[in-house]
């Protein structure tokens, strides 16, 4: 069975045991996290949401959270001597799906 949620303004496919990397979720490590906006269930019986099942959850086990690799972002205008380097980092959370109730 598997699932396809969205989180942090993406969609993600799911399947239990599954490792996934998303958007920073305000959680401790360790804690749980449930996720109810649940497009799709697909497996022995599809469910498609309009726009969300209703009643399917899935849940996840907060691993860890992290910042990605830098990120260099360079602005440069020709001629004008206008030029800007920055760097970012976007955080991420790690998580580990335990469930899909649908």
């Amino acid at each position: 069975m598997y699932a396809i949620i969205e989180t942090g303004g993406k969609q993600v496919k799911v399947v239990e045991g599954q490792e996934i990397y998303v958007e920073k979720v305000n959680a401790a490590d360790g804690e749980t996290v449930t996720f109810d906006k649940v497009l799709f269930v697909g497996g022995d019986s599809t469910k498609v949401g309009a726009p969300f099942v209703e009643g399917a959850t899935v849940t996840a086990k907060v691993e860890k959270q992290g910042r990605q690799k830098k990120l260099t972002v360079f602005k440069y205008k020709p001629k004008k001597n206008y030029k800007r380097k920055q760097g970012h980092r976007q955080p991420y959370t790690k998580l580990v799906v335990d469930k899909i109730d649908a």
